[in-house]
């Protein structure tokens, strides 16, 4: 049997942005600006827009008062105004559900939205705002959006993000059918079970993951993952998360799947966020096949033998309330 990628489909330009929730506003919004550093694009009373320092759109993140944490919404840019319409017909026939079309916002213009089967909540669009530096942050070169600052960790760019879902399997067809989304990387589990996911729509090595969710929870977010440039950029933010007295969850270290260098904390509300290197790996063989780890694989730990810790299984955002 082989495990080779389907026929890509570009109809899906990036991963674009992500709404995050958190009901400790001014707390977040300080730690993604001054410690995380990120910069504020445009910002209200219950949300801030913000972005990495080489985000060419308006903003990657939108930060969201909220009475709990998690995530909002996921949105992806499509390549153009026919690709976009191409996929709003696929989604529309495929039977999951369907929110429509909602007007412009802040950073890009009419998106249609629709939801995976365990309520996480998609959109795509094309028409798309660029950032304009304003003089304080314009670069000095003109192939840029923003000039380094170096202000706190200060990622390069959003890369990816972790959905929690009870069947990877049913999430995996949600991907595939929706977005045209190929799975990299996966882990298979004893059971039969699908344990994890890895997604790409380009030839990055993925920009969504999914992973088991083990705590019986509903649209749950993992992570949020912004790129740095280089390892030492990494070594350098667990000083600075350390300094500010951010919970530093695992890492610095390397995951064996996809081989980044990573460092998972959590910021004030709780929600898991992290920084990683990915190196130049892309995935540039057009017959790529799907690499399958095992659970025995797997229980090995990281790369170089760091054992997952326990609450990355089982910490996700929001938290779980239990009846007694």
């Amino acid at each position: 049997m082989t495990n080779r990628l389907p026929e890509p489909c570009f109809d899906i330009a990036h991963l674009a942005h992500v709404e995050m929730y958190t009901d400790k506003f001014e707390e977040s919004l300080n730690f993604f600006v001054n410690v995380y550093g990120l910069t504020v694009s445009a910002q209200d009373e219950n949300h801030a827009w913000l972005r990495a320092w080489d985000d060419y759109e308006f903003h990657s993140l939108k930060l969201s008062r909220h009475h709990t944490t998690g995530v909002g919404h996921i949105a992806y840019r499509a390549s153009s105004e026919a690709a976009l319409m191409r996929r709003v017909s696929v989604i529309e026939a495929s039977g999951y559900e369907v929110v429509g079309w909602v007007d412009a916002e802040k950073g890009h213009g009419r998106a249609f939205r629709f939801s995976d089967p365990f309520g996480h909540l998609f959109e795509i669009y094309y028409d798309t705002v660029r950032y304009e530096a304003g003089s304080d942050e314009r670069p000095a070169l003109k192939n840029l959006a923003q000039r380094y600052h170096g202000r706190g960790a200060c990622p390069r760019r959003l890369d990816h993000l972790n959905l929690l879902a009870s069947d990877v399997e049913e999430f995996k067809k949600f991907m595939e059918t929706c977005l045209g989304s190929r799975v990299t990387e996966m882990i298979q589990l004893d059971n039969g079970r699908i344990g994890g996911c890895w997604f790409t729509i380009n030839n990055k090595t993925y920009d969504l993951a999914c992973t088991e969710e083990h705590a019986g929870g509903n649209a749950r977010l993992h992570h949020v993952t912004y790129a740095t440039d280089t390892r030492e950029d990494i070594l350098r933010a667990a000083d600075i998360f350390l300094e500010n007295r951010v919970h530093i969850e695992t890492g610095p270290h390397k995951h064996a799947i996809q081989g980044t260098f990573f460092l998972y904390v959590w910021e004030p509300a709780g929600n898991r966020i992290e920084l990683a290197n990915s190196g130049a790996r892309l995935i540039l063989a057009p017959d790529w096949e799907t690499v399958v780890w095992t659970e025995s694989e797997r229980k090995k730990g990281q790369a170089w033998g760091l054992k997952t810790i326990e609450t990355f299984h089982t910490h996700g955002t929001p938290p779980i309330t239990r009846q007694s």
